[in-house]
């Protein structure tokens, strides 16, 4: 009974964040409608950080971080919420809400990249071959849209930079120690310092005339604030510790999630490109979860 409550736990779970997580795209996707890229940004992040603190410090007594610990979040936080979703939230502007969860589900593979530069992991050919097949899986949906106004090369290009960051975030977390610090802390004050990094660079860009704060840009933020930043980070978190390899497998949920939230709520287009492009990037995945797996069993 216990095995088969777990099972339902673990199924649950994944297939919750799964969905929660691939609907960043189409909420921001709503959002971009009414107001600007980092205004939306900005809003969420200062929400999402908010209610975090308040759960950490006042809910769950947790303690502050004290002396290298804010260094280290303070740099968590720019590379995780500065400069990735910052990034994230422009490219999205000029990509299709689809394209973006795609490209979304890939960010495992970057990070076995990127580990080999930051970590001094070894490079295998299937990690090299995952990346190239993702890649073009990621071209190859997009390569119709080019020529409808769905995406744009510079936003597929800012898409991607984005994710090289999200990549170097996650190492760095990993590779750091956080002498038990409560996750909700870390999450809450990353969150919190790189929102206010943003914040210059918001003001500066900021058109009074742009930003509409009605009920769509509500709605809009406070789903990206609490279902995607709090919700799906938290169960994505719950996931990896429990079975870290497993874990990676509910990404590939994400791409179909991606497209039927962006093909129902924005009326994307949905084609055979597509179809071929979630492929590749399926197979890309399976591919670098099969490596991760293979590098696990043999230590």
């Amino acid at each position: 009974m216990n095995t088969g409550n777990a099972k339902l736990k673990w199924f649950t779970g994944g297939l919750l964040f799964a969905a929660l997580w691939a609907s960043a795209s189409a909420a921001t996707k709503i959002g971009l409608l009414v107001a600007q890229p980092l205004v939306i940004a900005s809003v969420r992040f200062g929400m999402a950080a908010v209610i975090m603190l308040l759960v950490a410090h006042l809910l769950m007594r947790q303690k502050l971080p004290s002396g290298k610990q804010w260094q280290q979040i303070a740099i968590y936080g720019l590379l995780n919420i500065t400069i990735y979703l910052g990034l994230y939230v422009v490219a999205m502007k000029t990509v299709s809400a689809g394209i973006g969860s795609l490209s979304t589900a890939i960010n495992p593979v970057f990070m076995s990249v990127m580990s080999v530069f930051f970590l001094n992991k070894k490079l295998t050919a299937t990690i090299i071959l995952a990346l190239l097949i993702c890649s073009a899986g990621v071209v190859c949906a997009a390569w119709p849209l080019f020529g409808e106004a769905y995406v744009t090369p510079e936003g597929l290009v800012i898409l991607f930079v984005s994710m090289l960051s999200y990549s170097i975030a996650a190492i760095y977390f990993s590779s750091k120690k956080w002498d038990g610090l409560h996750l909700f802390t870390i999450n809450g004050w990353q969150t919190l310092l790189g929102g206010i990094f943003l914040l210059p660079v918001t003001l500066f860009y900021y058109q009074p005339d742009l930003n509409h704060f009605n009920q769509s840009f509500w709605q809009s933020v406070a789903w990206l604030a609490i279902p995607v930043s709090i919700v799906a980070v938290q169960i994505w978190l719950w996931l990896l510790k429990t079975d870290a390899v497993r874990a990676g497998l509910w990404l590939f949920l994400c791409p179909v999630f991606g497209f039927a939230y962006a093909s129902w709520l924005l009326k994307e287009p949905l084609g055979i490109y597509t179809i071929i492009g979630v492929v590749l990037v399926l197979v890309g995945l399976l591919l670098s979860r099969f490596d991760a797996k293979k590098k696990a069993v043999n230590g």
